[in-house]
């Protein structure tokens, strides 16, 4: 093994691939993925039993563009794969102002209900589960969140993106009224 110091740091040959300065590929805006829930399921055959996956996944730049996505396989990994390529086809804009969002929202879809309150800056991300994973994907950093109703996964996933959707700035309203 080849050792030689340079900098302060030691510098070696690696057996892994990884090199101490990988270049950085800049192709866009970095997009942060969140596994939300993975669900097994179970289906009874003659030899026995035969599971599938579902994942359910949250994709976003953290920077006011948010999706979600649903992806079904016969392996984890796999339904990982498709739910995080079916979110980043179904991006959306949130309109945020700061850190925070513009005004309280309730978010509503099936039987999940998600309110969104805006919070002051040191406040924190005061959100659980699903919740928490699609306001961090779309860049909120002070927020106060109650979720009501079920408790599903995908309900409460897609209440908090409904909640998001119907924000609307000050700007937003002025320019509808002509101002």
């Amino acid at each position: 093994m080849s050792t030689n110091y340079q900098g302060g740091q030691r510098r070696e040959n690696r057996r892994d691939n990884r090199r101490d300065n990988a270049p950085v590929t800049e192709e866009g805006p970095q997009m942060v993925e969140k596994v939300v829930f993975i669900n097994r399921c179970a289906k009874v055959v003659k030899g026995g039993r035969r599971f599938s996956f579902s994942a359910l996944a949250v994709v976003g730049d953290q920077k006011g563009n948010v999706g979600i996505g649903y992806g079904k396989a016969n392996e984890v990994p796999e339904a990982i794969r498709k739910s995080t390529e079916h979110a980043k086809k179904r991006l959306i804009n949130v309109k945020l102002r700061g850190d925070t969002i513009p005004h309280e929202v309730l978010g509503e879809f099936d039987g999940g209900k998600v309110l969104l309150k805006p919070a002051t800056t040191g406040t924190g991300l005061i959100a659980g589960g699903g919740v928490r994973a699609v306001l961090e994907a779309a860049g909120v950093k002070n927020v106060l969140t109650k979720s009501m109703g079920s408790q599903n996964h995908n309900a409460v996933v897609n209440a908090t993106l409904a909640g998001l959707k119907q924000l609307r700035l000050a700007e937003d309203y002025a320019a509808v009224r002509g101002a």
